[in-house]
This record gives C-alpha cells, structure tokens and sequence, in this order.
C-alpha cells in the first residue's frame, strides 16, 4: 500500500522571537509553519520559496520547503529542493530520511536506498529508519534485507505498527502468506489503520483453504470500522426524472498508470458511446506517467484527487452530478473506498481491480460474469448485489507492441518447459508442491519462473528447495526477475509451452498475456471468484477443456499437454486470431453490454420511490 512520509527531529531547532521583517529568516520559518497548520500550504510554500533566497546556503530552509512540497505530493518539484538541502548538510540523517522518502514516491528505490542507508549509519538506533530503509528495499525486490530492518525496527520500537505492516507485505511478495497474516494482525493491535487492514483482506486471497464465509466477515469488519463512521445518507430526487437520458459515469482508480488495470480499462473508455455515457475519470495517482496521459486522453473529464481528501474528493463527484461511481481497486494499494462511503453518487459499483467484495454497504454492485460467481453460489459472501455481464466480466487489449507468436520451443527442444510469469505472492507453498509434482511426473520437463522476488537470494532458495524434495533438480528451474519492457516480457512465452495458473488466487493479465502469445494456460477452478477468473477467460476464448477441477486433473492436463507436440504447435499457431475475434477482446461488443447493465442499474433506481 502507497504511504507518504515525512520525517521529524527529535528536537526542532529553537528559533528565537523577533519583530516580522520581510527579510527576518526566523520570522518567515514562523509564518510559514502558521500558514501550514492552518491549511494553507500554497501561501506556505510562497513564504517558503522566498526564505531560500534569504538564505541560500541554509539547508533547514530548503528542507522544509522540500517537505511542503513533499506533504502534497509534488515529489517531482520536493526532489531537487530536498538534495540541495542534502548538499548543504551531508550529515543530516533527517534530511536524507525526507530525501529517500520522496526518491522512493518517484519509483527510485536504488537512489532512496543509498540515502536511508547513510541516514541509517547517522542514527542506527533510530526505529523509523529502518523501516522506511525496509520499504525501499522491498521496492527493489531485496526482500530478505527489507525483512532484516523491519524486524531491526521492531527491535528498536517493539509494537510498531508500520513495521508489523510492512514485514506483512514483506513475507507476502514471498509467497508465505499465512506469515503475512500475522505480521498484519499485529499491526492492527496497536494501530486500526484502514490500509493495514486492507491490506489483511488482500492478503486472505492467496491462503488456500479459508472459508469464504469468514473472509466474507472480515471484509464486512473492515467496513464497520472505516466505512461506517463516514457513511452519509442522501436523497437524489433530481437524478431520478429521466432514466433514460445520457448517464454521467466515474470512473474511481490508483491504477490510471503501467499496471494491469491500464489493460482492462483503456478499452472501455475508447469504446463507451458518447451519446449514452459521459466518461469521468478521478485519478489517485500521485506519480502519473505515459499510460496516464494516454488513459486522460480518452477520459472527457479528468480529475485528479491524489490531493484531495475524502471530504474533498466527494465534494468533487457531487458537483460533478455523476449518476454512477465504479471503484477499480477494491482493497488494493491507493484505493478510495472510504470515499465511497460518503455516497457521492446515487449508484456505486466495484469492478475489476480486486477479486472479492469490499465489504461496503455504500456499494450496490460488484461486476462479474457467470463462471467467476456461478448464479445461487456467491451472493452471500457479497456485500454488493452481484451484476452479471453475459459474457466475461472483463475485456483485454493486447499490447501494441507484442512480438509475433513463434513455434512452442518443445518443437526445438528435447523437452517441455512450463512456466509462469504471476506475482510471486500467489505461488503459495501448495502451489510450488503441486508443479513440482508435475515436473516430477514429465521427465525431462523444465519450470520457468518470473517473478520480481525471485531477485531475492532466500525465496530463489525456498523454490530449488521445495523442487528438490520431489526429486526435481535445480537445473530444470529457470527463475527470473529481471523487470523488462512489455515487448521483452511477453516475448518470455516464446520460452513457455504450456502456462500454469496459480491457486487459490487465479491469474488475469498474465493469463491474457498467455494466450495472447498463443501458449495453453491450464488452471484449478475454485469455489469463489478469486479462483475462478482463469476458468472464466478460458471458457469465453472456447477453452475449457484446460480448466481443472482437481490437482489430480491439473496434473493430467498438464502431462496430457506436454506428451502431445504436434498439438501444441497446431494451437499455438491459430490461438492468437482465435483470442482477437473471440469476446475477450470485442472492446466495443463488452462496451455496449456493460453500458446496457447501467442502463438497467440506473433504470431500477430510478423507478424506486424512496429516491
């Protein structure tokens, strides 16, 4: 989960009382921290600008000009204030904290690494710093370091929220989920924080064997404890006269950047009909790049509420007069659902960006299909009343710049290789034992793994360890972590010939990008939809004869696969105009039937009496 820090001495430097003077250094410090404890960091920040010319050379100045800008997420503009600040006092462990601290929102976790660890040298006994240091390295994917200095800061600060947090995210990009639990839990004894929690909800997807029942209740704990405090109740006669004029709908998601949600959302927004909908976009995106631009490009209104309080952020909606809310990140990192909480349309939807319920009274609709949530199955671990779509629940759009589809390398090779590109977090210990099993079963057979932890030193070692117990020697494991472009990511199928999707936690995008290279993906449909998104993809490409229901009959459609060369290369070569022309990618045939279930949505609304 995103978190935005700013640093603090022990002890401020004392500024001695003076008459103003426009050129008083200790009096524009004064009327800068009086203008920002009463909200008005703009004015701050002027005051602030102006005392750098003052005194130049001051570091204090340019810090805390830097942690203004920092404080409203204008880390582009805090970087360079913040390292002249460094510059001037090299020494200073506090501004380094601040500088790493804004490196890291930037996405440069090397350069922030570098300043918490001199920082870290300064203050070793300093609880905080470690844990941020941790942070940044679990950003670059040195996980087993990033756990030695939450478990330092825990030493440090026993009962320290954060890091209990941030060890949880830790063990859980290590795929030891139930750890991660734990670490969550004790997190929230001390803190009820709305992001830990969720990120507690996150977590139940990947543990195999819970009861969809209690992750059901958990959901509903969160939102008894963070949604109800904040729910308003609101009358919206006025929307109600015409249920049939064109409908303003907002679109609420962190994810409006390079991230898998890009790939399921672009589609729509290109393709909604601008006589039947007015597209809105409220991005919580502190860091935008070159997907979000693209992404505003197609947005008719683009609002940007990283900034903005909930309060604010609803204020927003409402003036905007938006009918329908659709949140896209459920209770993952950046989500806004306590927004949503406070009602800021008449109807409010989830979809697409989290595989459960939110738990939220305030929200009237998840969005799903028929295979992901089987009708009579689900609804009672819902919050939401559930919208099935006809076809899948969602609609991909391949990369433009994806490579050719080439002959599996089975043709060339004296063996098959499996593989698997999910996050890491989903190869839970079950999963790991399952494959190996399958290895273990096709002499010969190679694993390819891709994952950023692999990059960690302890969880390659966890994988030719848990291999090596079925007899599968480290020679047929391939494990990768290099971060690459989309071209040469996908490129990586070209070394696949059948794809294996994890459990209980199901692939999406990486299933997409499976079949969209042409290679067979075969998956262990579950009872909830977190295990079911594989089957549902498959189903509607005309495949589910890859779908399993079983790990015996996982492991029989995976020696069934790899025993049949010709087969593969037979559907390998014909699977990518089969994806194209089949629903999963008909953007403007998802488009009109999404828009048609708002339609009926606002329809039933409207015909309510108590609007």
């Amino acid at each position: 989960m995103a978190r935005h820090y700013t640093f603090l001495r022990s002890a401020e430097r004392h500024v001695p009382p003076s008459p103003f003077q426009p050129h008083n250094l200790p009096e524009l410090l004064r009327q800068a921290a009086a203008l920002r404890a009463k909200g008005e960091a703009e004015a701050a920040i002027a005051v602030l600008r102006h005392a750098t010319t003052v005194a130049p050379a001051d570091a204090e100045v340019h810090h805390h000009l830097g942690n203004a800008l920092k404080s409203l997420l204008r880390h582009a503009e805090a970087r360079p204030v913040l390292t002249r600040a460094r510059d001037l006092a090299p020494n200073d462990a506090v501004i380094r904290l601040n500088l790493g601290a804004t490196l890291l929102a930037l996405g440069a976790p090397a350069e922030a690494i570098a300043e918490f660890e001199v920082a870290v040298a300064r203050e070793p006994r300093r609880a905080e710093a470690h844990n941020i240091l941790g942070c940044a390295l679990l950003a670059a994917s040195r996980i087993g370091d990033a756990v030695d200095h939450f478990r330092t800061a825990l030493q440090l600060q026993p009962g320290y929220s954060a890091a209990h947090d941030n060890l949880g995210r830790a063990f859980r990009a290590q795929g030891r989920a139930a750890e991660a639990l734990a670490e969550f839990r004790a997190a929230l004894k001390t803190r009820a924080n709305a992001t830990t929690y969720s990120n507690l909800l996150y977590a139940l997807n990947f543990v195999p064997g819970l009861s969809p029942a209690a992750v059901a209740g958990e959901h509903r704990g969160w939102a008894a404890l963070h949604a109800l405090p904040a729910t308003e109740t609101r009358r919206w006669a006025d929307r109600a006269s015409d249920p049939h004029r064109r409908l303003r709908v907002g679109y609420v998601s962190p994810d409006f950047v390079h991230h898998a949600v890009a790939f399921f959302i672009e589609p729509i927004l290109a393709a909604h009909r601008r006589d039947e909908v007015e597209v809105f976009c409220y991005a919580n995106v502190p860091a935008p790049d070159a997907v979000t631009v693209r992404l505003r490009g197609l947005s008719e209104h683009w609002r940007d509420i990283a900034r903005l309080d909930d309060a604010g952020a609803a204020e927003l909606i409402r003036r905007d007069q938006i009918d329908l809310l659709v949140d896209l990140a459920g209770h993952t990192a950046g989500n806004r659902l306590t927004l949503f909480a406070r009602r800021p349309a008449p109807l409010q939807f989830t979809w697409l960006g989290y595989p459960n319920t939110t738990g939220l009274d305030s929200i009237d609709y998840r969005i799903t299909d028929e295979i992901c949530d089987p009708p009579n199955c689900t609804e009672a671990f819902h919050s939401e009343r559930l919208l099935r779509l006809r076809g899948a629940f969602c609609c991909y759009q391949p990369p433009r710049d994806a490579p050719a589809v080439r002959v599996p390398p089975v043709t060339q090779n004296s063996h098959v290789t499996f593989g698997s590109c999910n996050h890491f977090a989903k190869l839970q210990p079950g999963v790991l034992e399952l494959w190996a099993r399958l290895l273990a079963s096709v002499p010969d057979s190679r694993l390819l793994l891709k994952a950023h932890s692999l990059a960690d030193h302890a969880t390659a070692e966890h994988v030719r360890a848990t291999f090596a117990r079925f007899g599968v020697q480290s020679a047929r494991l391939d494990l990768r972590s290099e971060k690459t472009s989309v071209a040469a990511h996908l490129a990586t199928y070209h070394e696949i010939d059948v794809a294996l999707d994890p459990f209980p936690y199901s692939g999406t995008t990486t299933t997409c990008e499976a079949l969209w290279m042409g290679v067979p993906v075969i998956t262990m449909a579950g009872a909830t939809h977190v295990s079911r998104v594989t089957a549902s993809l498959l189903t509607h490409l005309g495949r589910p004869e890859w779908i399993a229901n079983s790990e015996d009959e996982y492991l029989a459609l995976g020696t069934s696969l790899a025993a049949n060369s010709v087969h593969l290369a037979a559907e390998r070569s014909a699977q990518r105009e089969r994806m194209r022309t089949s629903p999963l990618c008909d953007a403007e045939g998802f488009t009109l039937g999404l828009e048609s279930a708002y339609r009926a949505a606002w329809r039933d609304w409207a015909e309510r009496p108590a609007n």
